[in-house]
């Protein structure tokens, strides 16, 4: 069993949602940003999901969107992350996914990523928009580092298609929650339990939900059978350290 799918079962025995936060590689500023995601890890985080800044990141919402370019502005990037990251190798407790778009990963070149990716103690790696036709290649040279790469289903995911992914899928399932880009709702659409009943009957591996949780209170409003092993949550999180909000204050309402 994978450390990812470890965490999250882990917690699932101790009766609660794994956490999964999401924070931009060097947000808020360079300064804040390991710090913060130490105290993430501290706080009780299972899984960090650390986004790659990308210029064009057509799936994300204005927080994120924002992000990549102030932190791209500052000289974050794939590379710079991956050394950084290195440097603090098993200093974590929770398992650590880098989430990005397949253009950085590609230029700096899918076998070296691969590598230095496991020097640098990443255990998964998720890339929104590589379809499962084209993720063959990186799927592979991944495994050979002992990585995982997580797949995205969503509501127009049919089972057919799902059961693709089930073939090859190893961590958790990040089940996007709904259509559109990142960003915290105010509530989850009504087909997220469907999504989320359909994945349960398809996949083994734990379900994480995410794209627009903000509360625990809308993990919370599903029904039983619709709930998801983890919840991830990334916009109201930025958005609470960009205000200076602190990491114990926000991660103290998911426990």
């Amino acid at each position: 069993m994978y450390i990812l799918e470890q965490k999250i079962r882990s917690a699932r025995a101790a009766g609660r949602t794994a956490l999964i936060p999401f924070v931009t590689a060097g947000f808020p500023d360079e300064g804040s940003f390991w710090p913060a995601i130490r105290e993430l890890d501290e706080a009780g985080a299972d899984i960090i999901e650390i986004g790659v800044p990308f210029s064009d990141p057509v799936a994300d919402g204005p927080v994120v969107e924002e992000a990549s370019r102030r932190v791209l502005s500052d000289g974050m990037n794939l590379a710079r992350l991956l050394v950084e990251l290195q440097e603090r190798k098993d200093i974590f407790q929770c398992g650590i996914v880098l989430m990005g778009y397949y253009n950085p990963f590609m230029q700096y070149g899918l076998a070296k990523f691969a590598v230095d990716a496991a020097r640098a103690g990443v255990h998964g790696v998720i890339v929104p928009d590589m379809p499962y036709e084209e993720s063959e290649e990186l799927r592979e040279l991944l495994a050979a580092q002992g990585i995982v790469l997580i797949s995205l289903v969503g509501p127009n995911t049919s089972e057919e298609r799902m059961r693709l992914y089930a073939k090859v899928s190893q961590g958790y399932i990040y089940v996007v929650s709904a259509m559109g880009i990142t960003g915290k709702r105010s509530l989850l659409v009504p087909q997220v339990a469907a999504t989320m009943r359909r994945a349960r009957s398809i996949f083994s591996q734990p379900l994480a939900l995410g794209f627009g949780l903000s509360e625990p209170a809308q993990v919370e409003d599903l029904p039983p059978d619709a709930r998801p092993d983890a919840a991830v949550f990334g916009s109201a999180l930025m958005q609470h350290l960009d205000a200076g909000g602190s990491v114990e204050d926000f991660m103290a309402r998911w426990k």
